[in-house]
């Protein structure tokens, strides 16, 4: 399991994933779910993933060896016109991935199926965020859903949709995420440290932020202690309703 939000905001789009895969309870493994492609001053495309761990491998290795032998197969994701070309880029991807895998045909609940959430923004448009299924098709984010969650989303989720608020600075949106995942965390042992963040300033076209959050990372530990005593607070307020 996995847990990674992609969110859109006035000033750009903010990205998390967790790295925590596992096939058991002895077999857990750390991996990294984001993956970045920059043309500065031209584009950025990031990919967040979950599922099969060597489903998603095998798309992302693919769209990246792609983007270095365009003359093979064009266009690709550093040639591609727009951010929904892109989207179709990725979805035909996942598609064939999967039906080398299992060739009788992929389902919703077939082992080998992957969900991705794509964000980014080419010259001349504005940034877009994408939600892939493992069928190969998509949903764009609007503002009546600015947000996506693939993996383990039921206990992150709740926070996201009290909180969020379009006009959120970047600094703002980050706390707010680092709170969905610590109660992700904490309540789901398939989700795990380190985290991976990254965000996007609209018109940029350049990651403003890249950065890897451990345990010892003091901001995430302030956070999550904070949010904790909060709700004991809250908690402890509350009428008695019992005699």
């Amino acid at each position: 399991m996995t847990y990674c939000v992609g969110m859109k905001i006035d000033r750009g789009l903010v990205f998390m994933s967790d790295t925590r895969t596992n096939a058991g309870v002895d077999n857990i493994s750390t991996f990294r779910k984001m993956r970045i492609w920059e043309q500065p001053g031209e584009r950025v495309v990031v990919l967040m993933s979950a599922g099969n761990l060597a489903t998603t491998q095998a798309v992302v290795s693919l769209l990246d060896e792609r983007t270095k032998a365009a003359a093979e197969r064009a266009p690709t994701l550093l040639e591609a016109p727009s951010m929904f070309q892109i989207a179709r880029i990725v979805g035909d991807t996942v598609k064939e991935v999967i039906a080398q895998s299992a060739p009788a045909g992929q389902t919703a609940d077939a082992a080998f199926n992957a969900s991705f959430i794509l964000g980014g923004q080419v010259k001349g448009s504005e940034p877009r965020l994408f939600m892939i299924y493992p069928e190969g098709n998509f949903v764009e984010c609007s503002d009546d859903t600015p947000f996506f969650q693939i993996g383990e989303t039921k206990y992150g989720k709740p926070i996201i949709v009290r909180a969020y608020d379009r006009a959120m600075s970047f600094a703002e949106t980050v706390k707010l995420l680092m709170v969905s995942f610590d109660s992700t965390l904490k309540s789901n042992l398939s989700v795990g440290l380190p985290l991976d963040l990254a965000f996007y300033e609209k018109d940029s076209f350049k990651i403003g932020l890249k950065r890897r959050i451990g345990a010892d990372d003091p901001y995430y530990r302030s956070v999550s202690e904070g949010w904790s005593d909060a709700l004991k607070t809250a908690f402890q307020s509350l009428p008695d309703f019992v005699e």
